[in-house]
């Protein structure tokens, strides 16, 4: 999973508990359970639109966790672990059956897949300087909404029909838009690190 641009280094977060049973914790790994269900049905039973289902109830269930971990005041260690983690899987997953269904072509999802992997490549440079996250970039949140928002539509786009022929083009709108700005965010989180690197001397190693 790709270092999370989660907060500015010092910046004050939220209590989080160590509670492991809460409604958020398992709305994520809900999340994570319809995976291997969306890979089935997209690719044994070649079902677009219960595919296309799985990924509604994903996206419903991904906001549902945040806001009631808000609400319930069950925000976890390992909800915020579990959140992202599905996310970034929701981002490889998805992009590579789209490729063996020929939805989409293997060079953008190379592009999608790369940047997670070149962005993964920062966390060793960060973390010599003593940081775990850098801070968040709106630009970054866009991108993983303009993605996640592809999906779906790119599956109804398979739908024969009326539907099919409205979903597809808006698909591919999100979907560009998503990727460009993936990539115009890797530039900057790299910047970013350039930076860091550069500005603050090696974090000391205690035993």
């Amino acid at each position: 999973m790709t270092p999370q641009p989660e907060s500015q280094p010092g910046t004050p977060q939220p209590e989080r508990s160590d509670a492991v049973w809460t409604v958020p914790n398992a709305l994520s790994v809900l999340r994570l359970l319809l995976i291997p269900v969306f890979i089935w049905l997209l690719l044994v039973e070649e079902s677009a639109g219960w595919a296309f289902v799985v990924l509604f109830v994903s996206g419903l269930t991904d906001w549902l966790d945040g806001k009631l971990a808000r609400w319930l005041g069950q925000s976890s260690k390992l909800g915020a672990l579990l959140d992202p983690a599905a996310d970034r899987l929701y981002v490889i997953v998805i992009p590579i059956c789209f490729g063996i269904r020929e939805f989409v072509p293997w060079w953008l999802i190379g592009l999608i897949i790369g940047r997670d992997l070149l962005l993964f490549a920062t966390a060793p440079l960060l973390k010599s300087r003593g940081i775990t996250a850098l801070p968040t970039l709106y630009v970054g949140k866009a991108a993983t909404f303009a993605l996640m928002s592809s999906f779906p539509w790119l599956l109804a786009g398979q739908i024969d029909g009326v539907i099919g022929t409205i979903c597809y083009p808006i698909g591919w709108a999100f979907l560009l838009w998503g990727v460009g700005l993936y990539l115009w965010s890797l530039v900057l989180y790299w910047i970013q690190t350039v930076a860091v690197v550069r500005r603050m001397p090696r974090a000391s190693v205690t035993a």
